[in-house]
């Protein structure tokens, strides 16, 4: 799950010819195949429209439930590996649960109040945290 790109002066021959930018350490998570669909058709709506604000729910939706989706993956799954008990774990969903709530009312006002071209950023930094 973690991997390191090459070092900035010698660019990998696996990267796309147009791309010189130099990569750093990363984690990635796997996410259901639905999600995966959801996520590439939503952002495939948005950047067609001629006006995107007219998605800005459906992105904050999407963005709430792909961090649900990378906190799931990052936490709790390796907490239940961990089997550290019932009364943990039910703990760690709770605080989770609450957590959750406040992103998503932060990311909801956030998104609510973009311009199409701040949207489409964010469509782009989605497509580029899929690669």
């Amino acid at each position: 799950m973690y991997g390191a790109a090459p070092a900035k002066d010698k660019p990998s021959s696996k990267l796309p010819a147009k791309s010189t930018t130099a990569f750093k350490p990363f984690l990635r998570f796997y996410h259901s195949e639905a999600l995966r669909k959801k996520t590439l058709t939503l952002l495939g709506t948005i950047e067609r429209a001629r006006d995107a604000t007219t998605h800005r729910d459906a992105l904050s939706n999407l963005v709430i439930e792909l961090t649900d989706s990378g906190m799931d993956y990052y936490f709790i799954t390796p907490l239940k590996l961990a089997k550290p008990g019932f009364l943990v774990e039910q703990s760690a969903k709770l605080g989770l649960a609450g957590v959750q709530q406040v992103m998503g009312s932060v990311v909801r006002q956030i998104i609510g109040r973009m311009d199409s071209p701040q949207l489409l950023s964010v469509c782009g930094s989605i497509r580029q945290l899929m690669l």
